[in-house]
């Protein structure tokens, strides 16, 4: 059972224009909407793996409806539960050069009433769970929601002897490190972020996920972007994949797309080395798609073939 958590989702608009002219008039070539926020691309993600994830997370208004509708067209299972305000749009711009620029809006308001009812139904979802759930919580937070929220989830979850993922960024993550997750990946800026370190090279990505884990996860990657991936857990050694070279259409939701490949192996409790090789390779996939969370499973068979992975000292 897989359970992807979206607290702060998003309709995605993809966007493509020749060149974006800021301070001028733009006008885009084509205007894409498809459900959005990171939980939503996992869940993508995750279908295309041919797992059967089930969206929990808020939605309001007529771009709520129209996430929920997306996500169902998906075959996506869905809980809602409904907001007073309304779903975000962001924004993403795509250049013909491949250049990329996002436009993120607010997470719309969320009441102490909703946050009540979505802690209820998460309770009733992995109470009502026949095998053990893989709980994934990932994405900011939206307006009215505490900055420790995802530290009382996760041990929520964890109550019910579930799996927690967990990307997110800011103070969010601190908190979330201290409900002592089971897996997390932040990117190289949010990790960055968190240690006021610099990472420079895979050994540098190693330090910084070992202290992670003394802050609590029992295991971590950190995503490099082009530069490949770091994987480190309490249990084993640390792993570098490379990441293979793409003509990108665009990275957006990479990031996602890798989580469900961890969140993926880990129900199928392949080794470490096979789980990092299937994260790199959707995250890869993803960057190949016609949006975000659109990974092609032909594409993630054909580059995990190519994805070298090691250990690092």
């Amino acid at each position: 059972m897989f359970l992807c958590v979206s607290l702060n989702p998003a309709i995605d608009k993809r966007l493509r224009v020749a060149r974006l002219r800021v301070g001028d008039v733009n006008r885009a070539t084509n205007a894409c909407p498809a459900p959005g926020g990171k939980a939503a691309h996992v869940a993508m993600v995750l279908k295309t793996l041919g797992a059967d994830p089930l969206w929990l997370g808020f939605a309001g208004g007529a771009t709520g409806k129209q996430l929920i509708d997306g996500l169902q067209g998906l075959s996506i299972r869905v809980q809602e539960i409904r907001t007073t305000a309304c779903t975000r749009t962001n924004l993403e711009i795509v250049e013909n050069d491949g250049g990329v620029t996002e436009i993120l809006e607010p997470g719309q308001s969320i009441t102490d009433e909703e946050l009540r009812q979505c802690e209820k139904t998460l309770t009733d979802i992995l109470n009502q769970a026949s095998e053990q759930p893989t709980v994934i919580f990932s994405g900011s937070l939206p307006q009215g929601v505490p900055p420790d929220i995802y530290k009382t989830l996760i041990e929520l979850a964890h109550d019910f002897d579930s799996r927690v993922f967990v990307d997110t960024s800011g103070d969010p993550f601190k908190f979330a490190l201290a409900g002592k997750p089971d897996f997390v990946k932040p990117n190289r800026g949010e990790a960055e972020s968190w240690s006021a370190q610099t990472i420079d090279n895979p050994t540098s990505a190693k330090r910084i996920i070992a202290d992670i884990l003394n802050a609590g996860a029992a295991a971590g990657a950190i995503s490099l972007g082009s530069a490949g991936l770091v994987w480190h857990s309490m249990n084993g050694d640390a792993l570098f994949a490379d990441a293979p070279k793409l003509s990108a259409q665009s990275c957006v939701g990479s990031g996602d797309a890798t989580l469900a490949g961890f969140a993926f192996a880990a129900q199928q409790r392949l080794p470490a080395a096979e789980a990092v090789r299937l994260a790199v390779a959707c995250g890869s996939a993803n960057c190949l798609a016609s949006g975000p969370g659109r990974a092609r499973a032909k594409d993630i068979a054909s580059l995990k073939d190519q994805i070298r992975v090691e250990t690092l000292a």
